[in-house]
């Protein structure tokens, strides 16, 4: 299959782990040209720009890129390139599944979660001002086209994935008209859906539910804001940031795959890096470009070297990023 794909290997560790997906895509039988560009501090450094037009125009013609950390500054500093990225190439939706692996010690067993958030408005948006010195307003925009635009998306999701239930997740007894008209466009959204049950809560009753009972629920749909705090919340539950996926998904197609963890300075270049979550996030990627047998064979072989206990130290073992990419490949290899 001639495919070509944006790659954007990001910083710290994201170039190691990068390195270490793309060899076992490529030893699963997956294998599009990459069209490499740098992100961030980087592309500054380059471009002048942390995000260059020659990579915007990349994602919009290859319509898929698989992406690394890259760090965004607390307080000051350059903006979010995950947040430019998504309102370049209008990413609305952001897919978060979370699930348990082998060996990954966490507080719960049998998670299965979908998190589905809001991508380009809302508080996330990052629309602020200051009014006069020492006030700042931040401006929380919902509008009815987004909200439907991401109710669509989570049912669909829902069907696809054959679940059950959607839950909104909104705060609409305190802000009654932004929460409201979101959660009320995702009841509208509901009722086209009758095979697929409905519910809402309150977010921060539904972030109790989660670290009490999360089996109880299914597809979460979001806005971004809690969207953002409460898929983090979720990965927390199986294991953390470094061994779950993400996607950010548009129109026509078009998707950015990530890892959502940090860029982790402080063991970059050290070979210690788990790839789990990019991994994960090009599953996710093969899926998409419906290559289902591909996907399967990669969660297959990482789940047994997971339950081998040959991984990095991050999940208490003693691997390489590379040997753990080595031990992927050769289960891929012996399976194929």
């Amino acid at each position: 299959m001639n495919r070509t794909i944006t790659l954007i290997p990001g910083d710290g560790i994201g170039p190691e782990v990068t390195r270490a997906v793309v060899r076992i895509l490529e030893a699963s039988g997956f294998t599009p040209q990459w069209e490499p560009f740098s992100a961030g501090s980087e592309a500054v450094a380059e471009h002048g720009t942390t995000l260059p037009q020659p990579l915007l125009d990349s994602i919009a013609k290859n319509k898929i890129a698989l992406k690394g950390p890259i760090t965004t500054p607390v307080g000051k500093g350059f903006t979010s390139v995950n947040v430019g990225l998504r309102k370049a190439l209008d990413l609305y939706a952001n897919l978060r599944p979370v699930w348990n692996l082998p060996s990954v010690q966490s507080r719960f067993t049998g998670v299965d979660l979908v998190i589905v958030r809001e991508n380009t408005e809302d508080l996330y948006a990052g629309l602020e001002h200051t009014v006069v010195p020492g006030v700042v307003e931040s401006l929380k925009i919902i509008t009815e086209k987004a909200s439907t635009r991401i109710a669509v998306f989570a049912f669909e999701q829902a069907r696809r994935r054959g679940r059950k239930k959607v839950t909104a997740v909104h705060k609409a007894n305190i802000m009654k008209l932004g929460d409201g008209l979101f959660l009320e466009c995702a009841r509208k959204v509901a009722a086209n859906y009758p095979d697929i049950e409905f519910d809402d809560r309150i977010v921060d009753a539904a972030c109790m539910h989660l670290v009490m009972r999360p089996e109880r629920l299914d597809v979460l749909l979001l806005p971004n804001l809690y969207g953002d705090i409460v898929s983090d919340l979720c990965a927390g539950l199986v294991g953390g940031l470094g061994v779950v996926p993400a996607a950010n998904l548009g129109e026509n197609g078009v998707g950015v795959f990530e890892a959502v963890h940090g860029t982790a300075p402080d063991i970059a270049g050290r070979d210690i890096a788990n790839p789990t979550a990019l991994l994960q996030s090009a599953v996710l990627m093969l899926q998409h470009l419906h290559e289902d047998q591909k996907a399967d064979a990669i969660v297959s072989a990482l789940k047994k070297v997971l339950a081998s206990g040959h991984v990095t130290p991050d999940l208490g073992g003693k691997a390489s990023t590379t040997s753990f990419a080595d031990a992927i490949c050769r289960e891929l290899s012996s399976s194929g």
